[in-house]
């Protein structure tokens, strides 16, 4: 690992010393999704080293950001990373917002805005497209020869926070709505307005982002287009933790309220309830019209860690091994993460009934699997019904047949792509 990696890591360590709970919270994210980067994708990548049709993307800013007043967190310039289509797929696109997490907090959107979650100054460019952004037929047979865009995230709030709750003189720049407005007039302009088939796509708050300004998506393009969207574990559960904390609805309660996201939520809903309950995805599904797939592991450990058993609810570490690796939880623990798991289905069953939206939902202790050509489509890829997850969405988006792919509980997968956080 870089010496500039290890300094990082460790100014975050002693962060989250000063840090609430709350913080605590989006900090061990942002560790936890650097390290599941470095693990999976550099493994990924590895394997594929010798593959001519390997090829590191630039990163793009948007132009005019300043005068669009679409700015990142530390008011740098939002930008993406694209790729033109070739052939039968050129004009067809698919787009993949990044995922993070969320800033809760000025301090919390202080210290983000010192990464590259918060600041295009710290991105890594170029960057390797792989699993559904890979251009290689044999790891992406369906979307291989699309147009492709990874849409970089660096405002801390799924792409829907508004200026108008910017706090004054912290520095901070609340524009993730702005962002994706000027990133998709971008696209649209460089060709995205002649689609044919599209689709939207994003990991975790990427996921997220996805849910939430999907049927705005569909607006943007031709009437005449197919126009979906596929939400990668981005389905975060209203659920209480262990310790009977209601510590996600706060967490959710604390980033609408800071960065004005409300203004990006279903007015049906938002008629409703408050508005933090309308950011949960559940809730956010029920007012979609576009159709949406949705890939999620039902043993989610970002929300095994953050929803379910937050630091704050193990004083005595009881869960510590379980949480680094789902092999050492015992008997108990796995009853608790399989009613966990009920929660999801049970939320999830509702949307049963719409064919147009289709699941992929395996037992695997992982999180985002669509952005990895080893989990979204190789040899070793999870399955379920002898499908992986690229051949299920495809069977979804070309209207082959109705997909709706739940796995039997843990361990009964041995397909699955299980993290084990003791190994890195």
């Amino acid at each position: 690992m870089p010496l500039s990696t290890n300094l990082h890591l460790r100014n975050v360590i002693i962060l989250l010393k000063k840090w609430s709970k709350q913080e605590y919270t989006i900090a061990a994210f942002t560790i936890i999704l650097f390290i599941f980067s470095l693990t999976f994708l550099n493994r990924s990548n590895q394997s594929h080293s010798n593959d001519s049709h390997i090829n590191l993307i630039p990163f793009t800013p948007l132009a005019n950001f300043k005068q669009l007043g679409a700015l990142c967190l530390d008011g740098t310039a939002p930008g993406y990373h694209f790729q033109k289509g070739f052939g039968s797929g050129s004009r067809n696109w698919l787009l993949h917002l990044e995922g993070g997490g969320w800033c809760n907090s000025i301090s919390s959107c202080s210290y983000r805005k010192t990464t590259a979650l918060g600041s295009s100054n710290y991105m890594d460019t170029p960057v390797p497209f792989s699993g559904i952004l890979s251009s290689v037929p044999s790891q992406n047979p369906d979307f291989f020869n699309w147009n492709k865009v990874k849409i970089r995230y660096c405002d801390g709030a799924s792409f829907a926070g508004h200026p108008e709750s910017e706090p004054k003189g912290s520095g901070l720049f609340f524009r993730g709505q702005i962002i994706w407005e000027a990133i998709m007039n971008e696209l649209l302009s460089i060709g995205m307005s002649k689609a044919k088939q599209a689709l939207l796509s994003g990991c975790s708050a990427g996921g997220l982002a996805t849910l939430i300004h999907c049927d705005n998506f569909r607006q943007l393009l031709p009437k005449e287009a197919t126009v979906k969207c596929l939400a990668d574990a981005g389905f975060f559960l209203d659920e209480k933790d262990i310790a009977g904390n209601s510590t996600m609805k706060s967490f959710y309660h604390d980033v609408v309220q800071l960065q004005g996201v409300a203004k990006s939520l279903h007015k049906e809903c938002l008629a409703k309830m408050e508005p933090s309950k309308c950011l949960f995805p559940s809730e956010i599904l029920k007012n979609i019209k576009t159709p949406v797939f949705l890939v999620h592991p039902a043993y989610d450990f970002w929300q095994i860690h953050n929803i379910l058993v937050p630091e704050g609810s193990d004083p005595h570490r009881r869960w510590k091994s379980c949480r680094l690796n789902i092999q050492s939880c015992d008997a108990n623990m796995i009853s608790i993460l399989d009613s966990f798991r009920s929660s999801l289905l049970k939320a999830v069953n509702e949307f049963q009934q719409r064919k147009d939206i289709g699941m992929f939902i395996d037992s695997c202790f992982i999180h985002c699997q669509t952005w990895m050509g080893e989990t979204w489509h190789s040899p070793r890829s999870p399955k379920i019904n002898h499908k992986t997850i690229a051949e299920s969405v495809a069977d979804w988006f070309f209207d082959r047949q109705v997909v709706k792919l739940i796995d039997c509980p843990f361990p009964c997968n041995p397909t699955c792509h299980n993290m084990d956080f003791t190994r890195v």
